[in-house]
């Protein structure tokens, strides 16, 4: 037993091939119309796949169930075996112990596989638990021969059924409760409760409940289906909330005065099947197939109606094959697309789509007739049972062939959502769709379908053309188009050019039309959007010169400036419009784009037409644009002597130069020509705010005195002169415009006193020699303390009297008197300052000071007298040593080089005297010289470092804002205090 539920192929497979009838075709191995290449390596394994268990039973198989992976059959006479499929080499045994000549006349699992009930043939049942090996009786279901059960889906646990239905060979339909609890004191039993809630009958009899099921839907309603051998019972109704514990008597009783909703067939084999299909495990089931008289009835469930729980309904009838008095169906079960038939030698699989058998399945005669056939809804296994085998059947990939089934009848929606992973499927699905809609005349639909497929581009289109349906082809080539990909450029280029072609097509034929001005809008907006199409943008930017060359060839010049505008090919659009003399429309594009070359191109032309918008656009653009390569422009219209286009060029020109604040030469010289030349009154203003300093100046000096020159304009003149710093050249022009403008240029060379006299003198003379105003002279002098009386005396005539020079000699007198005792003043006070210079240095060859013993120095501390020292006037006292290292920490950096130097030459002159203490006396001269050269040297030394007292000098109070720590040494300094 070990091996009992080991899966191998059977033999019998092999020798006797499965029959199939009415397969699909396999596709041929190649290329298809379609463009898809389908190559079939291997062959495909069927749909319905039988394996046989190997498993010989000890006995013969009476009965079988299996639910939930849970696997039960009654053996012989009172021997039940039980399989935990997760578990299959451990199977459980258990022996009904039944005296009597009763047997097993049905088994029910329920949904969880732990509730097992068993019908005996002496209307007797009992019940077995998944959890226990005993066998315990349902006494109060004594008396009934139980043919069905309806289970408990929602309420139903491994330890209790909840309400469930049963029904009897005697039409009637029980409520019943089965726990598996051992039970209370007075109460043993595993059933709770046993009541009769309705009863069925056919022809005025009772009849057999064969089948039973029950479903709960949305808001408490519940949905229960009894079959017996010819009618199909329907019952719905609600259960209020909270109440479903007491169990389904109140829907029965919601149909007594009615009767219920069946279904009646005439034909009564004796029994009948009924089989349910659910998509997933706790949902509701989908559709229904049910076996009876005259033949299988199948169709959906439908939770919604209110009038039937059944919908698209539908009979397959039994083939010819099948005789009631040979080979009566014994049962059926029901998948997505198929329901099997179970024949006492064979297995028929039938379509549920088409009504076609799909499979046919042969069963040696070795093993007996087939007894039963049976679905696990969790496992979704078909398993089918003799007396001495069991199989089981494995359901791969059903869906497989459906998308050509609904094709073939034409629901393209649903064919199409069954190969969704195999594209060479969707591909003729979609290809006899678009051939459907193209023969019902449904073009646009045809087209989109078309496009989606990979048959051949050009038959496809000629098909279109032939038929005259533009729209359709021009939408076949649109949703070809966006189905390219982006490295397909020539095929891209291709589509591009057509479509563009049938747009200026369809525009033209309707433009002609007055009456379809809403479907040309249509077009154009169309169109438009078209172009515009942000994925073809490289597309149409590569090959826009075609696309101009269509627009141009159709007339269409509004959508080409559109299309111009989409390629950012402006200079196109404004061209368009200047050639129309839509200036203003030309300068809107420019300025909306504000592209500066095409700003230089065009405002030439712009600036002839419309020059105030034009300085305005300009004046917008601000620092964007570069003046100078709009001078040409404006020097070509200023010169042909429009007043408005020279007041617009000055404007221009003066926003430039007082708000952008150009500094470009070329610049400032035009507007001081055109200062020059038309507006004189802004020129002296101009060049007096430009800056009176050559490096400040922005304009050409030469050329500006050269332009104020030639048009006469003196005082500008004099101005640029002073500028370019030619004094007598402004002085001599600007006597002959004024002379206290001469005045002013005078003064100005304020470093040379020669050349400002020599400018007075120029003015005086002027003053006396051409205006003959003796006072004015006068007035020079007080002017100008560089010019005296008897400079300017001879530029007189001889006949002026000295009247006229009275006050002026006399001041000029009073004003040498005054100097000489100035002169005479400070004489005495240098005699004076130099007599109490001599007394101080007397005074100080005469000051001591007197050193303690006990005096230390105060830098380090010690002692005073042990080394050579420092005694500075305010008390302070410092060794040599300690003076030097303290104030080389304050010198400049030349004055501790200097000290450094010294220090070197004090050092070498002390070892040379000391190498020559020993010389003869006639070497007494050389020591001398020794001697007084390192006194000089100590000299200079203390020079630089006892000048003064380190601590009360000017190099302390200097070194006030000093940091105490060197900066260089300031990281290191903070690392050591940390």
């Amino acid at each position: 037993m070990a091996s009992i539920l080991d899966e191998y192929e059977d033999s019998q497979n092999i020798r006797h091939p499965v029959h199939s009838h009415n397969r699909l075709p396999a596709t041929n191995i190649g290329i298809t119309h379609s463009g898809f290449v389908n190559v079939r390596l291997e062959e495909e394994k069927p749909i319905f796949n039988k394996q046989r268990i190997d498993f010989s039973p000890p006995e013969k198989i009476n009965h079988f169930a299996v639910c939930n992976n849970q696997l039960c059959m009654s053996l012989g006479k009172d021997t039940i075996l039980r399989i935990d499929l997760g578990k299959p080499d451990q199977p459980n045994q258990v022996e009904l112990g039944r005296k009597d000549d009763s047997k097993v006349h049905k088994l029910f699992l329920d949904p969880t596989g732990s509730h097992l009930v068993i019908s005996l043939t002496s209307s007797e049942c009992v019940y077995l638990n998944r959890n226990t090996q005993k066998i315990r009786s349902l006494s109060r279901w004594r008396g009934h021969l139980i043919e069905s059960v309806g289970w408990n889906k929602v309420l139903g646990t491994e330890v209790t059924t909840g309400p469930i239905l049963v029904g009897t060979s005697q039409g009637i339909i029980f409520e019943a409760e089965i726990s598996a609890s051992e039970g209370s004191l007075f109460n043993t039993n595993p059933d709770q409760y046993f009541r009769q809630v309705h009863s069925l009958e056919e022809d005025g009899k009772p009849a057999p409940v064969c089948c039973l099921e029950v479903e709960r839907g949305l808001e408490s309603k519940y949905f229960i289906i009894a079959t017996t051998r010819k009618r199909l019972f329907q019952f719905v109704g609600k259960v209020a909330e909270g109440s479903e514990q007491q169990g389904f008597s109140s829907i029965f009783s919601q149909n007594q005065e009615l009767l219920p909703s069946f279904q009646e067939f005439p034909v009564n084999m004796g029994y009948s099947e009924i089989t349910f299909y659910t998509s997933k495990l706790r949902t509701c089931p989908k559709a229904f197939a049910w076996m009876m008289g005259n033949g299988v009835l199948y169709g959906q469930l439908d939770y919604v109606r209110l009038d039937s729980l059944l919908s698209d309904v539908e009979v397959w009838e039994y083939t010819s094959d099948i005789d009631f008095n040979f080979n009566k169906p014994i049962s059926i079960v029901l998948t997505q697309f198929h329901f099997l038939l179970l024949l006492p030698d064979r297995v028929k699989a039938i379509c549920t789509l088409n009504g076609q058998v799909v499979h046919e399945d042969v069963f040696p005669d070795k093993f007996g007739t087939l007894k039963k056939m049976i679905k696990d809804p969790a496992g979704g296994l078909v398993w089918i049972y003799t007396e001495k085998a069991v199989f089981r059947y494995h359901i791969q990939r059903e869906a497989r062939d459906v998308w050509q089934m609904y094709m073939n009848m034409n629901r393209f929606d649903l064919a199409k959502e069954y190969c969704q992973d195999r594209p060479e499927c969707m591909d003729m699905v979609l290809a006899k769709e678009a051939e459907h809609c193209f023969q019902n005349k449904r073009y646009l639909e045809s087209a989109k379908c078309y496009a989606l497929t990979q048959n051949y581009f050009e038959e496809i289109a000629l098909k279109f053309i032939e038929a005259k349906q533009e729209e359709a082809l021009k939408e076949f080539l649109m949703k070809k188009l966006n189905n390219l990909k982006p490295s397909e450029k020539t095929q891209i280029t291709l589509l591009v050019t057509w479509l563009t072609e049938l747009y200026l097509n369809r525009l033209g034929l309707l433009e002609s039309d007055d009456g379809k001005n809403a479907l040309l809008q249509n077009t154009r907006d169309e169109f438009r959007r078209f172009l515009s199409s942000t994925k073809h943008k490289e597309c149409f930017y590569n090959n826009r010169d075609t696309i101009y060359d269509l627009l141009a060839s159709h007339g269409n010049v509004d959508d080409m400036v559109y299309f111009s505008v989409i390629m950012q090919d402006y200079e196109r659009v404004i061209s368009h419009h200047c050639q129309h003399d839509d200036y203003s429309a030309a300068l809107e594009v420019l300025s909306k784009h504000c592209d500066e070359k095409l700003f230089y191109k065009f405002s030439p032309v712009l600036m002839q037409h419309i020059p105030k918008k034009v300085v305005d656009a300009w004046i917008q653009m601000g620092n964007r644009l570069d003046p100078k390569k709009l001078i040409p422009a404006l020097v070509n219209y200023s010169q042909m002597g429009s007043t408005q286009q020279i007041n617009e060029t000055i404007r221009y020109m003066e926003f430039c130069v007082y708000q952008l604040e150009v500094k470009e030469e070329a610049i400032h010289n035009y507007l001081l020509s055109l200062y020059a030349k038309y507006k004189p009154d802004s020129l002296l203003w101009y060049l007096e705010q430009a800056g009176t300093q050559a490096s400040e100046i922005n304009y050409d000096l030469k050329y500006a005195l050269r332009l104020c020159a030639e048009h006469g304009y003196l005082q500008a003149c004099v101005l640029v002169y002073k500028i370019m710093e030619l004094y007598e050249e402004a002085v001599d022009l600007a006597l002959q415009v004024d002379v206290d403008l001469a005045k002013s240029c005078a003064d100005l060379p304020e470093d040379d006193e020669e050349l400002r006299k020599k400018l007075w003198l120029k003015i005086a003379r002027h003053v006396v020699q051409e205006e003959k105003d003796v006072k004015k002279a006068m007035n020079c002098l007080s002017s100008c303390n560089l010019l005296k009386i008897e400079d300017i005396l001879p530029f007189f005539p001889d006949f002026v009297t000295i009247d006229h020079f009275k006050e002026a000699i006399c001041s000029s007198l009073e004003e040498y008197n005054q100097h000489i005792e100035e002169l005479k003043q400070e004489m005495e006070e240098a005699t004076e300052s130099a007599k109490r210079i001599r007394e101080d240095i007397l005074e100080m060859r005469n000051k001591y000071g007197v050193v303690e013993s006990q005096e230390k120095c105060a830098t380090c501390d010690f002692p005073l007298l042990n080394r050579p020292f420092y005694l500075f006037l305010c008390g302070h006292m410092f060794h040599y040593d300690c003076l030097y290292q303290e104030v080389s920490t304050h010198l400049y950096t030349h004055e501790q080089t200097k000290l450094e130097e010294l220090q070197k030459k004090l050092a070498g002159v002390t070892v040379t005297t000391k190498s020559r203490h020993r010389q003869k006396e006639d070497d007494s001269v050389s020591l001398g010289i020794t001697h007084v050269s390192r006194e000089q040297i100590k000299s200079d030394i203390d020079d630089i470092i006892a000048s003064e007292c380190v601590y009360c000098g000017e190099r302390m109070i200097k070194s006030i804002d000093k940091p105490f720590i060197d900066p260089e040494r300031f990281e290191e300094e903070k690392s050591t205090w940390l």
